[in-house]
């Protein structure tokens, strides 16, 4: 069983279970749509929601009598929002055809690898024949396994604009040290000093989540896997009609950066509200746009 049907409201969901809504989404699918894969072969994918833009994606082949062999599944949740406009490079699972997306968003501080949603469009594009690598940014959405609700970090209309112009500042100056900026990379690692005194003094007296306002790292050895910090622009609540669990749609914004997140209701802990903080671990997907 998948480890993250639980972030889609199939939580307690058995095999048997399982086997039928597969089963059902052979007879009834909800969208379905064959391309060839890496090697040339016929590839199919099979989608069944639960609701309109999340539920169940099977992938697989087709033989010559039309009956569908899988290969793997997996939950997924289309994104609403475009999340980064940084390129992708798009890199094949080694095991399976399945696909990651890689692109150096400098507002994380880190390279941001997400599992592609939309591998058909990947597969049938000209860009991806030609092995060029000019996708025109990419949609975010992750599947959170748990999470609890933080209150915000109290800040003054003058603290929140000082905040957004450093990080600006910050990211300008990360992009230009990327680029070989000698002089920019000094003043980073200045700065990263005095970050470091500033935590140092001040968590002997705060909370490290006063200090902290949000946060986006890896989490395991899993490249796709991640824990974050963010703060909560919307929500609203879904119920999974085959199962009748409800589950929390929540749009998060983590570094300026705008990103869904699914999560059962039973595994979150406290109620999210607007302006209130997400902290969890997910597994972040993505839609690639073309």
């Amino acid at each position: 069983m998948h480890s993250y049907l639980r972030s889609i409201g199939f939580r307690n969901i058995g095999r048997s279970e399982m086997k039928a809504i597969f089963r059902d989404a052979i007879k009834h699918p909800d969208h379905i749509d064959t391309a060839l894969d890496s090697e040339g072969y016929e590839f199919t994918e099979i989608r069944k929601e639960i609701v309109p833009g999340m539920g169940l994606c099977f992938r697989g082949s087709e033989d010559d009598n039309g009956s569908f062999s899988m290969d793997y599944y997996f939950p997924y949740k289309e994104p609403d929002l475009l999340s980064t406009l940084t390129p992708v490079e798009v890199v094949k699972e080694s095991d399976r055809e399945g696909y990651l997306g890689i692109c150096e968003e400098v507002r994380l501080g880190v390279d941001l690898i997400f599992y592609i949603q939309d591998v058909m469009d990947i597969l049938e594009s000209e860009q991806r024949k030609s092995k060029v690598v000019n996708f025109g940014g990419v949609a975010l959405c992750g599947l959170a396994s748990s999470g609890k609700i933080l209150l915000p970090v109290m800040m003054t209309e003058m603290e929140t604009q000082r905040a957004k112009k450093y990080n600006e500042k910050r990211w300008e100056l990360i992009s230009q040290a990327r680029e070989g900026d000698q002089g920019a990379f000094e003043e980073l690692t200045l700065d990263d000093m005095d970050i470091y005194n500033n935590i140092t003094r001040r968590i002997e007296s705060e909370d490290v989540m006063t200090i902290v306002k949000n946060y986006f790292m890896p989490s395991g050895i899993e490249s796709d896997k991640y824990s974050v910090l963010g703060d909560i622009v919307e929500y609203r609540k879904i119920i999974n009609h085959f199962t009748m669990e409800a589950v929390y749609m929540i749009l998060l914004s983590c570094n300026d950066i705008l990103f869904e997140v699914c999560i059962n209701e039973r595994d979150l802990l406290g109620e999210p509200m607007p302006g209130r903080r997400f902290k969890g671990d997910l597994w972040l997907q993505g839609k690639v746009k073309l």
